[in-house]
């Protein structure tokens, strides 16, 4: 028995010896360094991840392609050109031809230069909309987590209705409450949309937030809650919901191409967006040129794929439960 007890007691010195080992060996990796932020260790993880390179890659030819339009399209999206109405029908719309490398659009338009130009319309739809709701979700998550009580109860469910009904079907109701439908409409109806989610998010690390050691301390020594709520847990619960929005951009495309898509969207036809092409054009004219709904379909996919891949590894890299 004792034997077995040396023996124990031997194995578990060996392995407080290795573990101290690389306790000290890290100490001195971590000394000679300075020490690694939140911050950069997340950078760093990106960096690595060819998940988030792939994201990272397409959105930002996304972004530049949206900034540069007016530059690297080769014609104005809203004239009508005589090499292509010459032979424009119901029936016959014409393809690709010297000048125009993606052809007509229904009315006679440079479909290439329509896309491109497409791409800064729908990028300023979801990022207004995904900062509409931004804000709106924050500040009622901020509210719930910190005051408590009857606010709480009241914002949260009042979130409850909005998460029960599906997002698309939330987005209709508030486009066909509007009296008239604009590019407004589109992007507060998808905005609302995504109010819940980043406010039940919030209110989530607030809570967790309220009862951790530094707000304790805090409490402690006197400071009051304003300062606690806005200096201390605010800003310690922001990194979930800022990833969050990078994923919620995604969405927001794909509601706005929704909406337009049922006829619920921007009635100017005029304005160059994906959504609306595919909708209008798009369904209408898809026997006759199905490249019409092909190639809106096709960058909606490519771009809410970017914002997902991107989303997701910035979640990994930066929620310690996550890391691989």
């Amino acid at each position: 028995m004792s034997e077995r007890s040396e023996r124990t007691g031997g194995g578990i010195a060996v392995l407080s010896e290795k573990k101290k080992a690389r306790l000290d060996a890290l100490a001195k990796s971590t000394a000679s360094t300075g020490g690694v932020s939140l911050f950069r260790d997340a950078v760093r993880r990106l960096r690595r991840n060819p998940v988030a390179i792939v994201g990272a890659a397409i959105v930002g030819l996304f972004i530049l392609v949206a900034i540069f339009a007016p530059l690297i399209a080769p014609h104005d999206p809203v004239e009508r050109f005589p090499e292509l109405t010459r032979d424009l029908r119901v029936d016959n719309i014409p393809g690709a031809q010297d000048g125009f490398p993606l052809g007509s659009d229904p009315l006679g338009r440079d479909f290439a230069s329509r896309l491109i130009h497409g791409a800064r319309q729908t990028l300023f739809v979801g990022v207004v909309a995904t900062l509409i709701g931004l804000a709106i979700g924050v500040l009622l998550g901020l509210l719930a987590g910190a005051v408590g009580g009857w606010v709480d109860m009241i914002l949260m469910r009042v979130t409850d209705v909005m998460l029960a009904l599906p997002g698309l079907l939330l987005a209709i109701t508030l486009v066909a409450l509007a009296s008239k439908s604009s590019q407004w409409t589109v992007i507060m109806a998808v905005a609302m949309v995504n109010v819940p989610i980043f406010a039940r998010l919030l209110r989530g690390s607030m809570l967790a937030q309220r009862e951790s050691d530094h707000v304790l301390a805090a409490r402690a020594l006197g400071v009051r809650q304003r300062a606690i709520v806005l200096r201390h847990m605010l800003p310690n619960s922001l990194t979930a919901v800022i990833v969050q929005a990078t994923l919620t951009f995604s969405v927001a495309i794909l509601e706005a191409a929704s909406l337009s898509f049922l006829g619920l969207g921007d009635p100017d036809h005029n304005r160059a967006e994906w959504g609306l092409m595919l909708g209008v054009d798009g369904q209408r004219y898809f026997e006759v040129r199905p490249e019409l709904a092909y190639f809106p379909a096709l960058a909606i996919i490519i771009v809410a794929l970017g914002f997902t891949l991107l989303g997701e590894a910035m979640r990994e890299a930066i929620d310690p439960k996550n890391r691989r």
